[in-house]
């Protein structure tokens, strides 16, 4: 009998890391559905990145309130978690509080700090739960569905489970005093209070509530690192190596797409790098018609969106009423990819269903709407960039559909043949000067 909690628990991980790593093979799959891309230069600059707006956050200060709250939710998740592996190894062991004899004072200092993250985080994520449903933030009304749920489920339960632990060290600090196997680790400040609710209670009972948030918050935290690869929260792992692997080119810089370059060369009679009498390679599509035609890069930037809505409310085009949203083009780039890989699963081809430039997700009006300013790219704070995605799609319908506005096309036609915007020839380009001069 005294094997079956451990049995249990080995059986819940078990259970947990399976799916776990399930959803993280197909996360990975589905990223590798997009074009080969070289992201391994400048690797100081990368770090350095990484470090500064991935782990520190700093992009996120641009707002200071919203980034202070979220900044002791994130403190708070990277700590108190390292007291999930005192509960691991305890479930595993079949012990209780094993650090707390090796650590003595030490530990009862660390779950205090564990506990004042713990309150720290739960009173953020009441904060958020009031600004997204109570004060409504403008940048969060256009969630609707799933999204808001998502949202809304995610903060109800990191607040479910900071209460789970407060009760555990609330009852356990009771049970040190009744109970001689319950190991003396003295007294936690913030739990403390929550002690008369439970006082009156019987050793059983007070055993039963103990081992009943201790079990709920280690289920609570296994499930959650299973639904959060299913979640927007996602952005919490996601975050690093798409920060790691972002552009460090200046933002303006626009990539020339290799296809074209190679073809211009030729018919310039400029030296391409291929080898003499070796035919050319196939052209492969030219931009992107579904999200497998891009880079893999903005796959993974799609899975890294955090759905915090900064870089729709920067987009000039968003806030004069266009329908153009950067969080909705990078919330359907994943929606397609999820497709995709599910079409694989089923034995079908990936490209069945509705491709990502269409009217079922990224519309022509929303991506001829975009002005490439890089608003978006520069408010995200994981240095995600739904631009080059809407690039992508544009060069596709323009080169390949001739699809684009017909003023567009005209000004194609027009910078084609005259080397300018405007239908003029190019001998009458520098009249205006001539016109200067006849005047002196």
């Amino acid at each position: 009998m005294e094997y079956i909690s451990q049995i249990a628990f080995l059986l819940v991980l078990a259970i947990a890391i399976f799916f776990l790593t399930r959803r993280i093979r197909t996360i990975k799959n589905n990223i590798q559905l997009g074009r080969k891309a070289d992201r391994s230069d400048n690797k100081p600059e990368r770090w350095k990145n990484t470090f500064l707006i991935a782990l520190g956050q700093k992009k996120m200060f641009k707002k200071p309130i919203p980034a202070f709250l979220h900044l002791l939710i994130y403190g708070g998740f990277l700590i108190i978690n390292l007291e999930v592996l005192e509960f691991i190894i305890d479930g595993i062991a079949g012990t209780h509080r094993i650090f707390a004899p090796a650590l003595g004072s030490f530990y009862t200092v660390a779950i205090n700090v564990f506990e004042f993250l713990a309150v720290a985080v739960l009173f953020s994520c009441v904060v958020f739960l009031i600004r997204r449903n109570v004060l409504k933030v403008d940048r969060f009304k256009p969630l609707a569905g799933w999204p808001k749920l998502d949202a809304n489920l995610i903060l109800v339960i990191e607040i479910i489970l900071m209460l789970a632990i407060l009760t555990m060290n609330a009852t356990d600090q009771l049970l040190q005093g009744r109970d001689e196997h319950y190991i003396q680790t003295g007294s936690f400040f913030f739990s403390s209070f929550l002690i008369p609710l439970f006082e009156n209670m019987s050793i059983s009972t007070l055993v039963f509530v103990e081992r009943f948030a201790w079990w709920f918050h280690i289920i609570g935290i296994l499930a959650f690192a299973v639904y959060v690869t299913y979640s927007k929260h996602l952005h919490i792992f996601m975050a690093f190596p798409n920060t790691y692997y972002s552009r460090v080119e200046p933002k303006g810089k626009m990539k020339n797409m290799n296809d074209v370059t190679t073809e211009v060369k030729s018919m310039l009679g400029i030296d391409t790098g291929a080898t003499s009498g070796e035919p050319p390679a196939e052209v492969a599509r030219l931009g992107a018609k579904d999200a497998n035609d891009l880079e893999w890069v903005s796959l993974m930037g799609a899975y890294a969106c955090t759905e915090c809505g900064r870089c729709t409310a920067e987009c000039p085009a968003n806030i004069t009423g266009k329908k153009l949203s950067p969080r909705k083009v990078m919330m359907d780039t994943r929606d397609r990819i999820d497709e995709m890989g599910k079409n694989i699963k089923m034995g079908k081809p990936a490209e069945e269903g509705n491709p990502l430039f269409s009217d079922s997700y990224i519309t022509d009006e929303e991506i001829n709407a975009c002005t490439s300013c890089n608003a978006c790219v520069e408010a995200c704070p994981v240095n995600i960039n739904p631009l080059d995605i809407i690039l992508q799609g544009r060069r596709f319908k323009a080169m390949e559909e001739s699809s684009s506005p017909q003023s567009w096309n005209a000004m194609f036609q027009n910078i084609e043949t005259s080397f300018a915007p405007w239908k003029f020839p190019p001998t009458d380009r520098f009249n205006w000067a001539k016109k200067l001069t006849e005047e002196k």
